[in-house]
């Protein structure tokens, strides 16, 4: 829909049709899928320092490379890997975050044996509603997503500060954060809201 006017839309994309689609269709909108879940927080942490847009264009370089986010295959990733990975042109040959995409799997999959589920974990932060600035902007970081990523680093998972926690949550739908006048704005809450409803909204 990139014929839309440009009041009827978030600001924040460019023109570029890759970022409307990425807009349009996944930004904001709930996701209960464990891989994409696991993928969206790790690219999150790619993305750290760069254009969301950057890590956008090499998402399917990324997925490649990173065996689909497949928790268990990421996890068992050794030295070889990561030297295969540092001579990828198609991602970020960033060490350290490599490492901790690997790193993360570990955590992940021990999160999993002891809270049951990474979906309704991840989920369990969910906020009811968005948080704005004094300005009416949305913030960078909440104290929800500080908290969020406190838990995390707790927990032993590398390259999720606040700000990072924070951009996961919007992306992923934990929380509506596109403009009240946005097309897309009322459909996503609407899916949210049914999601939410089978769940607990706080963690214990």
């Amino acid at each position: 829909m990139t014929g839309l006017s440009d009041s009827l839309r978030c600001d924040w994309p460019t023109d570029d049709p890759l970022y409307l689609g990425y807009h349009d269709t996944e930004w904001g909108r709930p996701t209960t899928d464990q891989m994409r879940l696991f993928e969206k927080i790790c690219l999150e942490g790619f993305q750290s320092g760069l254009s969301w847009i950057t890590i956008l264009r090499k998402r399917e370089n990324f997925r490649a490379a990173f065996a689909g986010f497949d928790l268990e295959r990421v996890a068992r990733f050794d030295k070889r890997d990561i030297e295969r990975l540092l001579g990828n042109a198609g991602i970020i040959r960033h060490r350290g975050k490599i490492e901790a995409t690997i790193n993360n799997a570990q955590r992940a999959i021990e999160l999993i044996e002891a809270e049951g589920s990474l979906v309704n974990w991840i989920w369990s932060w969910a906020v009811d509603e968005p948080t704005r600035s004094e300005d009416g902007g949305v913030p960078a970081v909440t104290e929800r997503s500080t908290a969020l990523s406190k838990e995390l680093k707790r927990r032993g998972w590398r390259f999720v500060g606040p700000t990072t926690a924070y951009a996961f949550m919007q992306s992923e739908g934990l929380t509506n954060d596109h403009d009240h006048s946005c097309f897309v704005h009322a459909n996503c809450e609407s899916e949210r809201r049914a999601f939410l409803a089978d769940r607990v909204l706080r963690p214990t």
